[in-house]
């Protein structure tokens, strides 16, 4: 895990430079978790190993192509998503990323990557549009559950404070 750079500001010096990859070579921050990666290829790209790949996003490396459950992602040849290098095989999650219209930001400095939820992984709710199944409690203090109103039409409307 990246550890924090705070310490009191009598403790630190404000012009020193301190890693935050110091056991790793990148550190990529996904679905509310932070995979420390041993194993990287860090330039503009971030290259991961297939291994990794699964790790951070489930997507398995197959002939037919990257996969998630049912969804696959062809991989053509000269796309530049794959490479080999030292004997192994690399993949350039970075650029998978923008083929998927996935948010991505980088800290190249500090080989940190955030990516945000891969579109087409959330596509059938999106096309059925159909929400998720959820429970509230009302304003009586009655459970409802979206399930509640299968088959018939609703409007929800939400409402956050921050």
């Amino acid at each position: 895990m990246a550890a924090a750079i705070m310490a009191h500001p009598d403790l630190r010096h404000p012009f020193e430079r301190k890693s935050l990859n110091r056991d790793s070579s990148a550190t990529v921050l996904y679905a509310g978790k932070i995979f420390e990666l041993k194993q990287a290829l860090t330039d503009d790209a971030l290259w991961v190993t297939p291994e990794d790949l699964t790790r951070i996003n489930g997507f398995v490396l197959k002939p037919e192509g990257a996969c998630f459950e049912a969804l696959c992602i062809p991989l053509r040849e000269g796309s530049g998503l794959l490479k080999h290098e030292d004997g192994q095989q690399w993949f350039n999650l970075s650029l998978f990323a923008e083929l998927l219209e996935q948010a991505c930001v980088a800290d190249l400095e500090n080989k940190v990557w955030s990516f945000g939820e891969v579109p087409a992984k959330r596509q059938g709710m999106i096309s059925d549009a159909m929400a998720p199944d959820f429970e509230l409690i009302d304003r009586q203090g009655e459970v409802v559950r979206m399930s509640d109103y299968k088959g018939k039409k609703a409007l929800i409307i939400t409402w956050s404070s921050w």
